[in-house]
């Protein structure tokens, strides 16, 4: 593969705040090679290339590469340092991170979608750069060359095995349902009563679904971000998906103190053991329940195939915050080939 012939010098990474170093600069890494990776802890697709991050920054260690993560956050409670800091422990992060919630760093880079990584050669000049998911092995050649280019001139280790099915060159994957945000700047809404913007209305599920489409029942207050249930005691509200994926993940916000809960159906029914999502557990009467203790991404549903559902999240949870729905795939399983 060719790595581009660049006259664009990497812009420093000035941001708010640094975790896990001391601040990074990009004058004092000349003759390093520098791994530049634009995430947000809220985003599905930063979470599955995080794996492969963390698995070339201790592989490439001892080759003098360094790793750098710039958290630009989609959503105001991703700008607070404490929730930072607790996803990077979450997620076992140990390169430094620092902090971009201006979007500075972004802009200056020119990023525009997470995740969005750069490489940076000894000289400072940007050679590569990759946007979204998949592309690793691509991505870790590119990283190869750059450290042969640095003056390197022994064995370098093999490229990295997929960590996912759906990371393998050439795997043809169903299309999943696109990710859904909640909040009334995206007009993903379905219900006839609309958005009324920073107010609330009490909802009437209509029963008929159609997909790209969130359904609401109950009183829930929009926002510019998100959904906020808005109910009194002994309310309930739900919101309606019809979706089609293998798995589900949901941004959640309990928004005050405490735990939110939401029970979780599957077309109709509580989630079997086997479909239940990581951050899903079962109640004493056998219900499927997220317990919401900070703002994240929860992992909701692991189906065994591809396929279309209806969920339901329903809470009685004052202010809870629904953010955006995202969806992952799996391969063709009828293309796969026996061993």
């Amino acid at each position: 593969m060719e790595l581009e012939v660049s006259s664009l010098r990497a812009p420093e990474l000035y941001g708010d705040h640094w975790f896990n170093a001391e601040p990074v600069s990009l004058r004092d890494l000349r003759g390093q090679v520098l791994l530049v990776d634009f995430w947000d802890f809220t985003n599905m697709n930063c979470i599955h290339a995080l794996e492969y991050v963390k698995e070339w920054y201790l592989k490439y260690q001892e080759f003098g590469v360094v790793v750098v993560g710039v958290h630009t956050p989609e959503f105001k409670f991703a700008r607070k340092v404490e929730e930072v800091e607790r996803a990077i422990r979450r997620e076992h992060i140990g390169y430094p991170v620092v902090l971009d919630n201006e979007a500075l760093v972004w802009s200056a880079f020119g990023a525009r979608s997470w995740p969005t990584m750069y490489l940076i050669d000894k000289d400072g000049y940007v050679r590569y750069s990759h946007q979204g998911e998949g592309g690793y092995q691509q991505l870790e050649r590119a990283l190869q060359q750059l450290i042969v280019q640095s003056g390197f001139r022994g064995r370098l280790p093999d490229l990295s095995s997929p960590l996912r099915a759906e990371d393998f060159p050439g795997s043809l994957r169903h299309r999943p349902t696109g990710e859904i945000h909640l909040g009334y700047l995206k007009f993903a809404l379905g219900n006839t009563e609309g958005y009324n913007p920073e107010s609330t209305i009490d909802y009437v599920d209509p029963k008929i679904y159609l997909p790209e489409r969130f359904y609401a029942r109950g009183k829930w207050l929009s926002t510019r971000d998100c959904f906020s249930f808005d109910g009194t005691k002994g309310e309930t509200g739900s919101v309606i998906i019809q979706y089609d994926a293998a798995e589900v993940n949901a941004v959640l916000n309990p928004s005050t103190s405490g735990v939110g809960e939401i029970v979780v159906h599957q077309d109709g029914v509580s989630l079997l053991k086997e479909y239940r999502g990581s951050d899903i557990v079962a109640g004493n009467d056998g219900a499927s329940l997220v317990m919401i203790d900070s703002p994240k991404m929860y992992n909701l549903v692991k189906n065994k195939e591809f396929g279309n559902h209806r969920l339901t999240l329903t809470t009685s949870t004052p202010a809870l915050e629904i953010y955006t729905f995202s969806f992952a795939t799996s391969v063709v399983s009828e293309l796969i080939q026996p061993n």
